[in-house]
């Protein structure tokens, strides 16, 4: 349900050895902050009226339950090996997890759909050098395309050897034999100072690095520019692991072979049902036409290594790049070519249909059954996953298990939990986005809040994303919670400390959702759950639910059946991802993504479009007025 893509391999540690779990002192105490916060905002959400204080007493038995080196083992049997979506591996770590809710208090079952998901099959990539000078002959150098294990690690053969090869899903098949051109980080406006340098990016190779938007939003602007092919890199600039310096396992940075995979579909979901859930006898678009969509990259693309990368540069002429286009000091100094450098690239795809495996459990609530408060999070990796996804499902296996204690000791949520498992979230959301579409209807009259941990240990500070309305719930709920190195402190006073600001995003239905490290949008705010205790309204269940109904309602007020215009997955209008990179998130999105139109074009239809784009939102906001007010006009 995120749009959460930080591709699988790990940014610090991505070759295929280094992204298995080890023992990280971090590990479990990073566990038991997040597992206090995701109680503390289940709590919130699913108590029981009228105890103000069962949360609170329902908190400390749930720290006190339990070890959380159950964690642990839960993370180590799910990175044993590398499950993409589809394989028998993933299959394997779907039963793990089904297992694990099966053993509890509660019904757990497997919802499977057929999706397209994407494998490579074959991979070449080698660059053709003319001599410099006179009498230097040409020469040619072939790249393996492999990352090396780290060093030490007794299982790094193992792990190389059962690796998915490093690809980009959804690329499309080929061979391009052309000039290579430097794109810095593949934007719009890079391409855009290439042309007014006069740099013809037509059928010539791009080789763009990582580090502001992702390698689908790179692909597509590449596209847009003329480029045959695209190669993407992780620069040492951003990521570590030049000539000299060090890097995993002895400092953070990514070794030099170090390779960051990910998915070049900027939709979401099954390409082949779009807007529709892949269910058995459904409606399909052919796969042929669903790789043909404007949504798929339609140009061939390799992620590469900063030690591969680095060869390329060296070989490439033309004009010195702009300052802030180089890389780190004592590297290569980057050029914008075209050419002398020629990059030979052959793509081979297997984009087939496969099954993946969506795991749920459920506790069903004691006064609102029919009301949802949904925990998830996916489950598959393009690697081991140690960090993304699967600390974050190794403690939603943990929480689940703490639950199960708390039901024996008589606890029952206000309303129904559901644990949610999702697979294939690393080609596109697709798990999740196909439950979704399967259940919208229902989802949308009785789902309160999603939450969504996606990453739980990922570094010594907590990152918690929120739009506005959720700030004072944030800040009230880890104000409870200890700092796990830092018994002086909370988690509130290290987080204010560490200067992490929240981010803003919307999902596709707009349900309630909290993402822990990746994205948020909606909740009921803090600030009314006291009114409505203020007013001793917690004794009127009928009224509660009134009001929440309201501010749920109010919520779906700011969507559109239609989506934006750039993007119709995305019904948002006032919070939702940007046109000009999926990671990042805008405010107002149809309205600013007709403006930047229109500033292209410049054309009285295209600022007419950003007049339109208003009164949706004008509409959007009067309408979530009259939801709050409770009365008809």
């Amino acid at each position: 349900m995120s749009r959460s893509r930080l591709d699988g391999s790990s940014l610090l540690s991505p070759s295929p050895a280094t992204n298995k779990p080890r023992t990280r002192c971090r590990f479990l105490p990073a566990t038991l902050a997040a597992l206090s916060v995701a109680l503390s905002l289940h709590l919130f959400f699913s108590r029981r009226l009228p105890s103000p204080t069962a949360s609170l007493n329902y908190g400390a038995l749930f720290l006190s339950l339990g070890s959380n080196a159950t964690a642990a083992a839960h993370l180590r049997a799910l990175t044993l090996h590398p499950h993409v979506a589809g394989t028998a591996a993933n299959a394997a770590a779907a039963r793990y997890v089904l297992d694990a809710f099966s053993s509890l208090s509660f019904p757990a079952h497997i919802t499977p759909y057929s999706v397209l998901l994407s494998y490579p099959i074959h991979r070449s990539l080698s660059l053709s050098s003319p001599g410099r000078g006179e009498g230097v002959a040409a020469t040619t150098t072939s790249f393996s395309l492999t990352q090396k294990p780290a060093r030490g690690d007794p299982d790094g053969p193992t792990a190389v050897a059962e690796a998915i090869p490093t690809f980009y899903a959804y690329a499309a098949s080929g061979s391009v034999s052309a000039e290579a051109v430097y794109a810095n980080y593949g934007r719009e406006e890079d391409f855009a100072l290439l042309a007014a340098r006069g740099v013809d990016v037509k059928g010539k190779v791009a080789l763009a690095r990582y580090g502001t938007i992702h390698c689908e939003d790179i692909a597509r602007f590449a596209r847009d520019a003329g480029a045959a092919a695209v190669v993407v890199y992780t620069d040492p600039l951003q990521y570590g692991g030049g000539d000299g310096s060090s890097f995993f396992p002895d400092a953070r940075w990514l070794p030099p072979s170090g390779v960051q995979v990910g998915s070049l579909f900027r939709g979401v979901g099954d390409p082949t049902t779009p807007m529709w859930a892949s269910s058995e006898g459904c409606e399909r678009v052919a796969v042929e036409d669903a790789m043909k969509t404007d949504d798929m990259p339609l140009i061939p693309g390799l992620p590469v290594s900063a030690r591969d990368a680095m060869e390329v540069h060296r070989a490439m002429g033309g004009d010195v790049a702009p300052d802030d286009w180089q890389g780190r000091p004592g590297g290569p100094v980057y050029r914008l070519g075209p050419g002398p450098a020629v990059l030979n690239l052959t793509y081979i795809g297997n984009d087939t249909m496969a099954t993946i495996e969506n795991v749920f459990a459920m506790i069903e609530g004691a006064e609102e059954p029919d009301r949802y408060v949904i925990l998830g999070n996916h489950r598959d990796a393009w690697t081991f996953g140690a960090a993304d996804p699967n600390s974050g499902t190794a403690s939603m296996i943990e929480l689940a298990e703490r639950f199960s204690m708390l039901q024996k000791q008589g606890w029952r949520p206000r309303r129904t939990i559901i644990f949610c498992s999702w697979d294939a979230e690393e080609y596109g959301l697709t798990g999740s986005t196909e439950w979704v579409e399967e259940n919208r209807d229902i989802l949308s009259s009785r789902a309160v809040a999603y939450l969504n941990i996606d990453v739980s240990v990922v570094g010594p500070v907590f990152r918690p994303s929120a739009t506005p309305q959720l700030d004072e719930l944030f800040q009230e709920t880890i104000k409870l919670v200890q700092d796990p190195d830092n018994s002086s402190q909370t988690v509130y006073d290290s987080w204010v400390k560490s200067n992490i600001s929240p981010m803003v995003s919307c999902n596709m239905n707009c349900l309630s959702s909290i993402f822990y490290c990746r994205f948020i949008d909606k909740l009921l705010t803090l600030e009314l759950q006291r009114k409505l205790l203020s007013k001793k309204l917690n004794k009127d269940s009928l009224k509660i639910r009134e009001l929440n109904d309201r501010l749920m309602q109010a919520e779906r007020a700011f969507t559109s059946r239609e989506g934006l215009v750039s993007d119709k997955w995305s019904k948002h209008l006032v919070f939702g991802t940007s046109e000009q990179n999926d990671w990042d998130t805008a405010a107002y999105p149809g309205i600013a993504d007709a403006i930047a139109e229109a500033r292209r074009s410049n054309t009285s239809e295209s600022w007419k479009l950003v007049q339109h784009e208003i009164y949706r939102v004008a509409r959007a906001v009067t309408q979530a007025a009259t939801v709050l007010s409770g009365s008809l006009t």
